[in-house]
């Protein structure tokens, strides 16, 4: 048999006026606890919550919401004596004036954060294009340095071909000059050969 518990729970924080009682009441309806939500003067929350001990373990961690606009600083839990009087989760409201004004003010600073956040969304995508323009910029200038980088590849490809070309014009002149220096070498020897015959 489940173990039921009784908690009185008072949340302090940024909890009135920004939608805290609706959030306590969808987490209650989700893990099944019974009981009621209220607000109380000044500015704190008071829950009356009942369930089985696993369930309200859970409960108790989940309403300790930091979602903008709502702010749980702390909860001051009590347990006391299971009673077993309610059959389902409320919200207790107030007059209807202040329930309108306490609406009005949610919607308020919903709408001022949503204007904020577009305006910071805003300012985002202004740095992201000066940041892609920046990147533009360098990679244009990375181009114009690879385009100087290539026509100095050419000019000394081009200096290259003239040496090669130099050079085997002085390997030709070379080899011409060295098979007319054999050819009179060898008509020199003949000439000696010829005279050292007569001898």
């Amino acid at each position: 048999m489940k173990k039921m518990k009784r908690a009185v729970i008072l949340a302090k924080g940024r909890v009135q006026r920004v939608g805290y009682r609706d959030g306590v009441e969808e987490i209650a309806r989700q893990l099944e606890i019974t009981g009621f939500v209220e607000n109380v003067k000044p500015y704190d929350v008071r829950i009356i919550a009942e369930g089985d001990d696993s369930a309200m373990e859970r409960f108790i961690e989940e309403i300790k919401i930091k979602k903008y606009p709502i702010d749980v600083d702390r909860l001051e839990v009590q347990f006391v004596d299971f009673k077993s009087e309610f059959e389902y989760f409320e919200i207790k409201r107030g007059e209807w004036h202040e329930e309108l004004g306490e609406r009005l003010d949610a919607a308020g600073k919903l709408l001022y954060k949503s204007v904020e956040l577009g305006e910071e969304s805003v300012s985002i995508g202004k740095k992201t294009l000066e940041k892609q323009d920046k990147m533009l910029e360098k990679q244009d200038m990375m181009l114009e340095k690879q385009d100087m980088m290539l026509e100095k590849q050419d000019m000394m490809l081009e200096k290259q071909d003239d040496t090669v070309g130099e050079i085997r014009g002085l390997r030709e002149d070379l080899k011409s000059f060295m098979e007319e220096r054999f050819d009179r070498l060898e008509r020199e020897i003949e000439i000696i050969k010829a005279k050292l015959g007569m001898l």
